[in-house]
């Protein structure tokens, strides 16, 4: 009986030790650092992206998504909080009711920015929407006076008006050619028709007989009747204010009905897409752009550029590029991507760009903003000579003068020993 209780009694004491004993705790996870702050910040860009010059809406929105792209990928910081930029494109068509439409979309998606429109057609009636919306946008390819003539304190553009871009095209065409009887065409745009009446002054200025206005539309690819009218003028010369897409079939035209004119374009028309539109006859054109030539860019964005997209671009996309890169450095300067605090920034902006130096006057016009002139030739489009100022140089010359001083050698050359100087000995 007592070994059963002392039995009974070990039990209970076991069952009691198993009982007292510590539950092992589930090991619990590491909590997991917070994610850092991060702030999404949206640009716009608008230009056409279909139709008869898809090809340079393309172009420009290109060089827009370049620069978000870098500057997602530089890590940038704004209020303390990891930046991520997000490109918004729209497509304008080159029309202005569809630029309205898209410009008002962009304003109630609360965009920080809008680079754009492309046209001058579409960029003046959408600036009076991002005013009332109070959202800053940069053309880097809309050229019409009036875009920053109407007072408006978010509008800007990084390229030069036509009031500076007609009368150079008009000098060098007096100059290199001397016509003696000029026929001006425009598509009845704000830019084409904008642009041809500065060259229409500039030339009467200068004494030359301008022919009656001859128009067709931003759709016209049909000039016969109206180059037949101007071969029986027998001007020598053709100015035409208007697209590449139009532009193209008219000089095409031209040549085939005999005209010998020199025939000159301004930007819109100053593509290699000539050479697909007019064939052969491209040859020997004059034309303008707004700003220095793609080709004269910053090498690293030409190269980036290339890399990413696999073409060169076209006209304006370094002009786009820098466009976007305005917005954010002066949301950087600001330290925020609210238009009200960065706008007084970018205002007073001096930025070193793909196109070279940015500031801005107190219109949103960009300050010596330069003018390039050029022939096509063998097919390709070559620049010939840069206008600033008032001011034409060679392209050559612009070069020169535009390129980067040779680096000083990291260690200067030993002297070497005068002639008659002793030998050191060597030491043993």
């Amino acid at each position: 009986m007592k070994s059963s209780k002392l039995a009974l009694t070990l039990l209970a004491i076991s069952v009691g030790l198993i009982g007292c004993g510590e539950d092992k705790k589930p090991e619990t996870k590491k909590a997991e650092a917070p994610p850092p702050p991060s702030i999404e910040i949206k640009i716009g860009h608008v230009g056409p992206l279909t139709g008869g010059i898809a090809h340079l809406g393309k172009d420009n929105e290109n060089g827009a998504r370049l620069a978000i792209e870098e500057a997602n990928a530089a890590k940038i910081k704004i209020d303390g909080k990891d930046a991520k930029f997000v490109l918004v494109a729209e497509d304008d068509q080159a029309d202005p009711k569809v630029g309205t439409t898209v410009a008002q979309k962009l304003v109630d998606a609360k965009v920080a920015g809008v680079v754009g429109h492309l046209n001058s057609g579409t960029s003046i009636p959408a600036s009076d929407i991002y005013n009332k919306g109070n959202i800053p946008v940069i053309s880097g390819s809309a050229t019409n006076p009036k875009l920053t003539e109407q007072g408006f304190k978010v509008q800007f553009r990084v390229v030069a008006r036509d009031d500076q871009q007609g009368p150079a095209v008009a000098n060098y065409l007096a100059t290199a050619s001397k016509p003696k009887v000029v026929a001006i065409i425009d598509d009845a745009t704000a830019y084409g028709e904008g642009l041809a009446n500065e060259v229409e002054k500039t030339l009467k200025a200068a004494k030359i007989t301008v022919l009656p206005r001859e128009k067709g539309t931003d759709k016209t690819t049909d000039w016969k009747a109206v180059l037949t009218k101007v071969k029986g003028k027998k001007a020598d010369a053709v100015f035409y204010g208007g697209m590449d897409a139009t532009g193209g079939p008219l000089l095409k035209q031209g040549r085939e009905l005999g005209l010998k004119a020199v025939f000159s374009f301004g930007d819109g028309a100053c593509t290699d897409e000539m050479t697909k539109l007019a064939g052969a006859a491209a040859d020997g054109l004059l034309c303008s752009q707004a700003g220095i030539p793609p080709q004269a860019a910053d090498k690293k964005f030409l190269d980036a550029y290339k890399k990413k997209f696999n073409v060169d671009p076209i006209i304006y996309a370094p002009f786009t590029y820098d466009a976007a890169n305005l917005l954010i450095e002066a949301m950087k300067k600001a330290n925020s991507a609210d238009p009200v605090k960065y706008l007084p920034e970018l205002a007073k902006i001096d930025y070193k760009g793909a196109t070279g130096k940015i500031a801005f006057d107190e219109k949103g016009d960009r300050k010596d903003a330069e003018i390039t002139m050029f022939t096509m030739k063998d097919g390709k489009l070559t620049p010939i000579a840069i206008i600033k100022g008032g001011q034409t140089v060679s392209y050559e010359d612009f070069v020169k003068a535009s390129a980067p001083a040779p680096a000083a050698p990291a260690v200067a050359p030993a002297a070497e020993p005068a002639k008659d100087a002793p030998k050191a000995e060597a030491k043993k």
